[in-house]
């Protein structure tokens, strides 16, 4: 029961962080009537007669199929008939075959597969900077039903990755803050394609949900540095999320919480699939039960769709076409950050405008967002694969500062195409190149824009070659080409592993990333050079009946880092604006370096999964407008996670709790002006979390159902993220920083027609 509760869970949490809606009749209707279906069943075992766990079984040149459970057993339905040839694929064994004949039902069908030594699970893999969560059990860490029912996360892959070694806790940020870097310097792509705006838009000082559901995808890679030459324009980490393929079966899915109601239906053919959706979101229900620290005076509320597609023309291709949109409202008082500031920091018309308004503005956004993605992957004859696909996005954000319009509009347009070869089972070598153009406008109060539009040309390839079972090496380059620039830049990356034992290894990476400084310079009309970075990585992991250790250690260098040059005492804001006037140049510099550790068990203890994070950092830099190298404001220099689950097979209920710790964050005083060794030195309280959730599943006759309860900051503990200075009548105000909530209550229901196999997981 516990599998088939697990596969429940996959399936209900993830549409209730995945809105989307349809009509159930359209689905009812589209049903046709189905081709004569045959049984086809049988074992799959290796060459010691044990049964090989997991096994793709299906016929030749079809995507009718199935998997292999823990006994080795497969079954599935097909409509072909005659003459057909049964072939069974796992990643440690070779793929093997037997011809069949289908007139009716088959069964009894032992399919023998050889252990391939190259493919063994103890092959090394290289690790160094990276956590995958995916369908591969070599690498796996973390699982996409580990983020659904990890309490405090939300669902939000993003959320969930923030438990992971080398992050920070965003409190009221958006963004992944990865090993000393902010959050530009992280990338967050979908099948390959950058996503120019990975968060839903909120207010100023308001952290909102990155748009990530945790079954979207079947993979989700976290590389915290050392990443691949496929990817670039990003100093510090990149989050990789492949989309799932094509579906099992046709469903709806329906539910209502606390934030709103969804719906959403899928229609299977032989060998494509139809998605629709869409949601409305007000949270006027919830903010009615709980005590904010903001004033909604325009409690959040909106809505969205989304249409997709897939499409399998051959076993060994895979078409994805995805279309979506939201909507999204809010509003709430802010403190005015411009208020009374002193000229000497007054740069523009603008400024002045909002220093001279009240102490506190209502700040209103309303924000539209569209995202479209194709892409096509094809296998030869295991041999050759082709990768391609294009994505464009547009977001308009209007904004409202209280009678000041500020408007902005985000767009970015991408096409990528990736060829490897398989020379054998132990090298490979990949191909390929981007093109990606992007560009943000600004408009404030019509008297005042910015904009730029930048495009970016990149090639690289990358080796992986296993000489020996023992050793791997991962050797790569990246060239890149800014035309906004006019800049170019060579990467070398290298990775490379050992094992040190049966179930052991150690692991390496260094490289050279670029990016481009950050937006708001070249929204200036600012054109400096790349900003760079330089990794060092080792760590060592032991994996082995379903108990995981890694430490791992860093060094991160910086160089080439936007410096400017004024003679005005340092800004904190976040939202200041800088002018073509402003002096800066690539002079910045810094470096992070640390230590981490990850523990994960799920065998000690029947049903219960638990694991350990914490993460040690030092890191100071000189960049933007520091006026001396000092650690920033959003780097804690000790994080903790403690994440246990335990499932209560009586109840049908699973319980999750988790605690998260990190120590007080730097922040600025303005009382330390003119003592630069005083500068950034104070810090804010510690930050201390306890959250817990509670899933209880049920059925109601063909609605497969599960009642959900999440409490966040259990101990309702008042963490603050920092302090915001401001000015009145008697000089400097302190305002902490705080979340909306210090504490919430969240409740809801989803339901489905779909049945599911207890085997599946």
């Amino acid at each position: 029961m516990h599998t088939q509760y697990q596969e429940f869970m996959r399936k209900m949490l993830l549409k209730r962080y995945l809105p989307s809606i349809t009509l159930l009749s359209a689905f009812l209707l589209a049903a046709g009537v189905a081709n004569a279906q045959y049984k086809i069943s049988g074992t799959v075992l290796d060459n010691n007669d044990k049964p090989v766990r997991g096994a793709n079984v299906y016929l030749e040149n079809t995507i009718d199929g199935g998997t292999a459970d823990s006994m080795g057993i497969f079954r599935f339905t097909t409509s072909e008939k005659g003459n057909q040839t049964i072939v069974a694929s796992e990643v440690s064994h070779e793929n093997a075959g037997l011809p069949i004949v289908i007139t009716g039902d088959v069964s009894g069908i032992v399919i023998h597969m050889k252990i391939n030594k190259v493919r063994d699970l103890d092959v090394v893999t290289i690790t160094a900077g990276s956590f995958d969560a995916s369908n591969d059990k070599s690498k796996t860490v973390l699982k996409p039903l580990d983020i659904v029912t990890t309490a405090g996360a939300n669902a939000d892959v993003v959320k969930a990755i923030e438990m992971l070694p080398g992050t920070q806790q965003t409190g009221a940020d958006n963004g992944l803050f990865v090993r000393g870097g902010d959050a530009s310097e992280a990338s967050i792509l979908v099948d390959e394609m950058v996503v120019q705006n990975a968060f839903f838009s909120g207010p100023p000082g308001v952290s909102t949900r990155s748009r990530f559901g945790a079954f979207q995808y079947q993979g989700v890679s976290f590389s915290s540095g050392g990443y691949s030459a496929r990817y670039g324009q990003a100093l510090s980490s990149v989050l990789e999320l492949t989309s799932t393929d094509l579906p099992d079966k046709s469903t709806v899915n329906l539910g209502i919480n606390m934030a709103g109601i969804y719906a959403s239906g899928t229609k299977k053919w032989k060998n494509s699939a139809l998605d629709i959706g869409g949601n409305y979101n007000n949270l006027t229900p919830f903010y009615g039960l709980a005590t904010t620290n903001f004033n909604f005076f325009s409690v959040p509320v909106g809505g969205g769709g989304n249409v997709r597609y897939t499409w399998k023309p051959n076993k060994d291709g895979i078409f994805k076409a995805t279309f979506n949109s939201s909507y999204t409202q809010s509003g709430i008082t802010v403190p005015n950050s411009f208020y009374g500031i002193p000229d000497t920091l007054i740069r523009d018309s603008v400024t002045r405008k909002l220093s001279q308004m009240g102490q506190n503005i209502n700040f209103l956004t309303k924000d539209q967002y569209y995202y479209s993605n194709v892409s096509y992957r094809q296998l030869y004859k295991d041999k050759y694969s082709l990768y391609t696909a294009a994505s464009y996005s547009l977001d308009k954000t209007n904004n409202t500062f209280g009678d000041i319009p500020i408007d902005e509009q985000d767009h970015r347009a991408q096409f990528r195409i990736e060829g490897k070869d398989y020379f054998t089972s132990r090298l490979n070598l990949m191909v390929g190149g981007e093109v990606q153009s992007y560009g943000i406008s600004k408009n404030f109060n019509d008297s005042f824009k910015q904009s730029f539009t930048e495009t970016q040309v990149a090639g690289y390839t990358e080796l992986e070659w296993t000489p020996i079972n023992l050793i791997a090496f991962r050797p790569g380059v990246r060239y890149e080409h800014s035309v906004l620039l006019n800049k170019d830049d060579v990467a070398p990356r290298l990775s490379m592993a050992i094992k040190t034992g049966h179930h052991s290894q150690i692991s390496v990476a260094t490289g050279i990333f670029y990016q481009d400084a950050d937006n708001t310079y070249l929204l200036a009309g600012l054109r400096p050079d790349f900003q760079r970075s330089t990794h060092y990585i080792i760590n060592w992991q032991y994996s082995n009946d379903n108990r995981t250790l890694r430490l791992e250690a860093y060094y991160k260098h910086y160089d080439n880092l936007i410096l400017e040059h004024s003679a005005t005492p340092f800004d904190p804001n976040l939202y200041r604006t800088i002018t073509p006037a402003t002096s800066v140049d690539n002079s910045g510099y810094g470096y992070a370096q640390g230590l981490e550790l990850f523990y994960r068990d799920k065998k000690t203890v029947k049903n219960l999964d638990y694991w350990v994070s914490y993460s040690y950092i030092d890191t100071k830099r000189k960049y933007e407008n520091f006026p001396v190298s000092a650690t920033p404001t959003f780097i804690a220099t000790n994080n903790l996670s403690l994440v246990g689950k335990y499932f209560v097979e009586k109840w049908q209920t699973n319980f999750s709790m988790t605690y998260s710790y990190a120590s007080g964050r730097p922040y600025y005083n303005p009382n330390t002006v003119g003592d630069d060794s005083r500068f950034l030195s104070d810090k804010a309280p510690n930050y201390n979390n306890l959250a817990i959730s509670v899933a209880y599943l049920h059925s109601f006759g063909k609605w497969f159902t599960v009642f959900y309860l999440s409490v966040d900051n259990v101990t309702n503990n008042h963490n603050i993220f920092g302090y915001r200075y401001q000015y009145d009548a008697t000089g400097l105000v302190t305002t902490p920083i705080v979340p909306a909530l210090y504490r919430s209550i969240f409740f809801g229901v989803n339901m489905s027609l779909t049945q599911f196999k207890k085997d599946e997981l």
